[in-house]
């Protein structure tokens, strides 16, 4: 994996990232085995990009989101954002390191604390944080970035079950944003939201993007949403990286045969009738005991002995186009 832009442009710079989970077992609590979540995984964030990572449910996309914000730490790997190891920094140093870096959670509804008013969430990363010394001022930002997400400031004092879905992401959506963060983690923060939605909630987030120079981590089993957002997306099957391209070579040349069949389940309109879909055979095989070589060879049309014994490397085809795949090596 190599940059696709600018080194000077990387915000956050992710290596041979890997995390397992360790199974344990018997009266001892002894490791019996690990699910193997993500598999030595790399990629780097530019500045006002949105690099998106999408796949199969359980193929390593959120893991690898919370091992980046260390919400969940990482077995292996670094991280740096902006040129600090933030998986070394602890105690305050992490405190003041977490601010740059935050989170949009998929579920709107299981995600805002249904005791606190919108004002309080929207301004708890203040008063954790401390940034802003008076309680005028702290309103006064929860104020500002209530205007910015849409929400009338009349529904300050309302509580999170008085709102429908929308409304509650982007109260989500405010609480991430409201210490100025450099990048956001968006982890399918569409799914759960009905289609006629959607489309207002991907716009706000470009709007805001634009807006404060955000950097976007977005995270989603949708390949229509991701076109749509997207400047670099990188693809991840059963915890590895498959391939990594920018968003106009990916849906224009995809290389990997993982990747062309994710593609091949996106509905097309043709002749005013949808495209038949055509889906991958087989199931995901387990993260406990993944196939040797190629992970991904039990399900490929093209796979030789070699990909059954054999992990192939990540290998640039074109310029900025990155496939781990034994039919380019």
């Amino acid at each position: 994996m190599a940059d696709l832009k600018r080194a000077d442009d990387t915000i956050l710079s992710v290596r041979n990232l890997t995390k397992r989970f360790p199974i344990k077992s018997g009266l001892l609590k002894r490791t019996v085995g690990a699910v193997h979540a993500v598999e030595d995984v790399s990629f780097d964030v530019h500045r006002g990009e949105t690099f998106s990572i999408v796949g199969e449910s359980g193929c390593g996309k959120s893991t690898t989101g919370k091992c980046v914000l260390r919400l969940i730490e990482p077995t292996s790997g670094s991280v740096t954002l902006d040129g600090q190891d933030f998986l070394a920094l602890s105690g305050n140093e992490l405190t003041r390191a977490r601010h740059k870096m935050t989170l949009i959670f998929q579920d709107p509804y299981s995600s805002l604390n249904p005791r606190m008013t919108v004002s309080d969430i929207i301004g708890e990363p203040i008063d954790i944080a401390g940034t802003y010394p008076t309680k005028a001022e702290r309103d006064a930002r929860v104020e500002e970035v209530m205007e910015a997400v849409g929400l009338d400031l009349a529904f300050k004092n309302r509580y999170p079950h008085e709102f429908s879905g929308g409304q509650r992401q982007r109260i989500g959506i405010a609480r991430a944003i409201v210490l100025a963060p450099e990048i956001v983690i968006c982890d399918e923060p569409v799914s759960a939201l009905d289609v006629s939605v959607q489309a207002k909630v991907i716009n706000l987030l470009q709007e805001l993007q634009e807006s404060m120079g955000l950097s976007y981590i977005f995270i989603s089993h949708d390949l229509s949403v991701v076109k749509h957002i997207s400047d670099t997306v990188m693809v991840m099957y059963l915890g590895h990286e498959m391939e990594l391209a920018s968003k106009e070579e990916l849906y224009a040349n995809p290389l990997h045969p993982y990747t062309k069949a994710l593609l091949e389940v996106v509905p097309r309109i043709r002749t005013e009738r949808i495209q038949d879909k055509r889906i991958l055979e087989g199931d995901v095989p387990s993260p406990t005991h993944p196939p040797t070589g190629c992970v991904f060879h039990s399900r490929c049309p093209h796979a030789t002995e070699r990909c059954a014994a054999e992990v192939p490397q990540s290998v640039e085809v074109t310029p900025g186009h990155f496939c781990s795949c034994h039919l380019y090596a």
